[in-house]
């Protein structure tokens, strides 16, 4: 079928792709996904990194909340040390003030990799986009020749089917002519004589039930 990557590339250029994992509509363009291994492991690696941002959102805000409470904290402490020294107080400022560093730290070290998570979810969310126009393309290229190949056999069928058709009523009219002969000749016994299961001549049973049944309740209303 060719590499169509360069062409997928230039289709891609200037498009603002959205995060396929996201979107339902590209979960059912795959039946299995364990059947796709590539496409399988970059569906997984797009939902950890998604999963991690999302993780370092809720993890800094947690923290910034606890870092102000330190800091709100600090203040009175500072204020009552500077009426008098008190070893205990001093020991939680300094513990306030190392925890609020930590988190200074914690904060930073997650900005930086907030800054570039989106930039590896668009990675790897673009590499997920060529594998799927990959995978799109192919399957529509299978799929448009099974269909033609089905195409071709219903075709053939409808002929058969014509045929087979024509024989049998061929086949009804020629047991008509026989049967019609034959009871001319032989009265009705002919149906035993030739180990016949039907006659013919005759309405297919259901409807010739259904008629004796119709001029029963006729009968019964008069």
């Amino acid at each position: 079928m060719g590499d169509k990557s360069e062409l997928y590339e230039q289709a891609l250029a200037g498009k603002k792709v959205p995060v396929l994992t996201l979107d339902n509509k590209w979960y059912k363009l795959f039946r299995n996904l364990a059947e796709l291994p590539r496409i399988q492991e970059q569906e997984r690696k797009l939902n950890e990194l998604i999963q991690r941002q999302g993780q370092l959102n809720v993890d800094s805000k947690n923290i910034r909340k606890l870092k102000r409470k330190l800091m709100d904290e600090i203040v009175p402490m500072a204020n009552e040390l500077e009426q008098g020294r008190n070893k205990a107080l001093e020991k939680k400022l300094d513990e306030h003030k190392r925890l609020i560093e930590e988190c200074n730290e914690k904060l930073e070290q997650y900005q930086d990799e907030l800054l570039d998570l989106p930039g590896q979810i668009e990675r790897v969310n673009h590499n997920l986009m060529l594998s799927t126009m990959n995978y799109c393309y192919e399957s529509m290229q299978e799929n448009t020749q099974q269909i033609a190949e089905i195409a071709q056999w219903v075709k053939y069928i409808r002929i058969e089917l014509k045929k087979n058709l024509v024989r049998k009523q061929e086949m009804e009219y020629q047991n008509r002519q026989i049967y019609s002969y034959m009871h001319d000749l032989f009265g009705a016994d002919v149906i035993d004589m030739f180990d016949m299961k039907y006659d013919p001549t005759a309405a297919p049973q259901q409807s010739k039930a259904e008629g004796n049944k119709a001029e029963n309740g006729k009968e019964g209303k008069k």
